[in-house]
């Protein structure tokens, strides 16, 4: 195992790859540095000396001022390092070179075609409703259906059915009622559910007439709307509902399909100072791979680009996107500052312990994500993608709702880079990838995939087709650690008043 990695050139920290006892000597840059403290793994240490108010550099970047003297070999973190970052900027376009993208050596996956041109990973049937009230019927209509299902003979085919419950849908206003509209549409149009059953109560603010209108145009034989206080027994209505709707998924088999059809979510949760080394650039990889064949890969959690946004800017495909993307940036700032908050209190304690120092570091780390490719778009909150390619999606860094926010944009599976580990899933496949082995191994109850095998001498390029190999199978039905487990949940963004 390598004991340390200096990441760009331009470094003057390195980042320690396992625990590093203090007197450790390491020759970096042909300069040898004794280590004058311990070093967790995935914190930084100095490689040069640093002077009191000029910028630590790490992935080429600053990832903050010094705010003290630091001297060769010292340990860099919270306690000698603060962010630059500040309220709103002005930026320039000065367009990156485009990249050669590296090609995946798997060319198709068996997914479901679905009647409006989408593909689907999984033949569900989803139960969305269109208000809290409805939730526990919602999940007893889904438990019922399911134990029906197990007894036919053509339940085989039926991946199953799911409640995806949530608090909203009433006393919200503007804005705020439109986002949960946005997001249970185009949850509603999701390919991976071949039927929708649209769960009213009547009262609401959410009118299933309302929701019809958000959807526009939509396949009636697909997607289904039921109003509890219009029947008698919304228990037994709802769940003859459902059973049509799975006896009529059951008769769609998978086919082999290019993978342009598929669009990926890229994410991280529990991130430590090794997602930018392993995990992080992993995905960025199959990120390549995807676009390079016609598919989509979609890059969310905003917050989590300030400091990093200047990279992505400049990898716009015009100046248009790059004016969006400038949009997308700033309005997210002014809704930290309309609420009286800085635009850096990140990272989490459980960053920190984990070697990330500031906003910048965390956001250098995380944009790694998006690989090389061009930026091709930008879609705001609840939008669903339509554009091939890198897309930016506007949401918070909240893990749950920002893996939501990536299955309403279309995506069939998320890819989801953690370091400190979370039992996370939502409505579509998570594939949990660890930074390092020892989370791995301790979780392997939760994680898909080690990326920390890339500290250990495993290549770059061959880590990216083992993981795109996973990728692949679960797109071709095997079950996630999610999955397995029954961890599907979804949260919409709450950004208003309520009644």
């Amino acid at each position: 195992m390598f004991k340390q990695i200096k990441i760009n050139p331009k470094d003057n920290v390195a980042v320690a790859l396992t625990p590093l006892k203090a007197g450790t000597e390491l020759v970096i840059d042909n300069q040898q540095i004794t280590l004058l403290s311990d070093i967790p793994q995935a914190h930084k240490f100095a490689i040069t000396a640093i002077a009191a108010g000029t910028d630590i550099i790490k992935y080429g970047s600053s990832i903050g001022k010094a705010t003290q003297g630091i001297a060769p070999g010292e340990h860099v973190h919270t306690h000698n390092c603060t962010t630059n970052l500040s309220s709103t900027l002005e930026y320039q376009y000065n367009p990156a070179a485009t990249a050669e993208l590296p090609k995946p050596k798997l060319e198709s996956f068996m997914g479901y075609l679905r009647s409006d041109g989408q593909a689907g990973i999984r033949n569900e049937i989803w139960i969305l409703p269109t208000v809290g009230c409805t939730n526990q019927t919602a999940a007893i209509i889904a438990q019922q259906a399911n134990t029906a299902i197990a007894q036919e003979a053509w339940g085989d085919n039926i991946d199953g059915v799911y409640a995806f419950t949530h608090p909203f849908g009433c006393s919200q206003l503007g804005e705020d009622h439109q986002n949960t509209q946005k997001i249970l549409c185009a949850l509603a149009q999701h390919p991976n559910a071949a039927g929708v059953l649209v769960l009213g109560l009547g009262c609401e603010n959410n009118q299933v007439e309302q929701m019809q209108k958000t959807l526009g145009d939509y396949d009636p034989d697909r997607i289904k709307f039921l109003i509890a206080q219009e029947v008698e027994d919304e228990i037994e209505v709802g769940t003859e509902i459902v059973l049509s709707l799975a006896k009529q998924a059951s008769t769609v088999q998978r086919q082999e399909l290019p993978l342009s059809y598929l669009k990926i979510g890229l994410k991280c949760g529990g991130s430590d100072g090794l997602s930018g080394v392993t995990a992080n650039p992993l995905v960025g990889w199959i990120s390549d791979y995807i676009v390079s064949v016609g598919g989509t890969s979609v890059l969310t959690e905003v917050p989590e680009m300030f400091g990093a946004e200047h990279l992505l800017m400049n990898r716009a495909k015009d100046q248009a996107v790059f004016n969006d993307i400038v949009k997308l940036i700033n309005d997210f700032k002014e809704y930290f500052l309309s609420h009286n908050q800085p635009v850096y209190e990140n990272p989490s304690p459980g960053n920190k312990e984990g070697g990330i120092t500031t906003l910048e570091d965390k956001s250098l780390g995380c944009t790694e994500k998006g690989g090389r490719s061009q930026v091709v778009a930008v879609r705001g909150y609840g939008d669903r993608v339509s554009e091939p390619g890198l897309n930016l999606l506007c949401s918070p860094g909240n893990d749950i709702v920002a893996v939501t926010a990536l299955a309403a944009a279309g995506c069939q599976v998320i890819l989801f880079t953690t370091g400190r580990g979370t039992p996370l899933g939502t409505c579509v496949p998570v594939i949990k990838i660890a930074t390092n082995s020892q989370l791995y191994h301790k979780k392997l109850h939760w994680i898909d995939f080690n990326a920390g095998i890339i500290t250990e001498g495993v290549s770059m390029e061959e880590a990216a087709d083992q993981l795109f190999s996973t990728v692949v199978a679960a797109a071709n039905g095997t079950k996630t650690k999610a999955e397995q487990l029954g961890f599907r949940d979804i949260a919409i963004w709450k950004s208003g008043v309520t009644l």
